[in-house]
């Protein structure tokens, strides 16, 4: 599919109105935008939220609740079926060699192997967290899954810098 093979559905685009074409139009003398004000000028635009020169509602409301946002964990996910594409020479597969070889982000700090896919090769794979089917598989490709501890992350990163 091309763009230039893209069709509207129905009821998406609408006839354009004709401003400005005498009174039976409809859209006549003033074309719809009233007697004089800021919004019957050309250009006129104003942001959302502004009340012309009050202080706006958002700012006289106090800032209220909890948000956990900068407290959660960010986890770098590997699939199973992506460790295939690691060099079939690696036997021992780290967080940086999955991120050397584009399957996680370098500034990721905790990796999680989840089990969507199949490997064909033994490997070691050393990751913070797996699911319980990618320890399966791993093992099962006569692999082995070894768990890092958030200490040993936090040392390889100090090595890093």
């Amino acid at each position: 599919m091309r763009l230039h093979n893209l069709v509207k559905s129905e009821g998406e685009s609408h006839p354009t109105k004709r401003l400005g074409r005498g009174r039976s139009s409809g859209h006549g003398k003033t074309s719809g935008r009233g007697h004089k004000g800021q919004h019957a000028r050309a250009g006129s635009s104003i942001r959302p939220g502004f009340e012309s020169g009050h202080v706006p509602l958002y700012r006289k409301l106090p800032k209220r609740g909890f948000n956990r946002a900068r407290f959660q964990t960010e986890w770098s996910i590997a699939n199973i079926g992506s460790l295939e594409a690691v060099p079939a020479e690696v036997t021992e597969i780290t967080p940086q060699i999955l991120a050397d070889c584009g399957i996680i982000r370098f500034n990721s700090n905790l990796v999680k192997v989840l089990g969507e896919g199949e490997i064909s090769r033994a490997v070691t794979v050393f990751a913070h967290k797996f699911s319980a089917s990618a320890k399966e598989k791993i093992e099962k490709a006569g692999g082995k899954a070894v768990e890092l501890s958030d200490a040993s992350a936090q040392s390889e990163e100090a090595q890093g810098e």
